[in-house]
């Protein structure tokens, strides 16, 4: 199985960085650094799976892929 995508961005609002899972429902994190985003949300994709998981809820498969534009010159 393929992991899920992962989008990361800078939120003037909140002052940090944001990391979301978009496949996995309200799955995001926060941190000082893109980096620090990326390992906290690696850490709450592991809690929402096991938390799936023990509640007998469907996992999604990845299917989220963001669009790509292409700029021709």
């Amino acid at each position: 199985m393929k992991d899920y995508h992962i989008n990361i961005f800078y939120s003037e609002e909140d002052s940090c960085y944001v990391a979301d899972i978009p496949d996995l429902k309200f799955c995001s994190a926060l941190g000082e650094t893109p980096e620090a985003a990326l390992r906290e949300v690696i850490v709450a994709k592991s809690a929402w799976v096991e938390t799936a998981e023990a509640s007998g809820k469907a996992i999604p498969i990845p299917t989220y892929r963001p669009v790509i534009y292409q700029v021709s010159a």
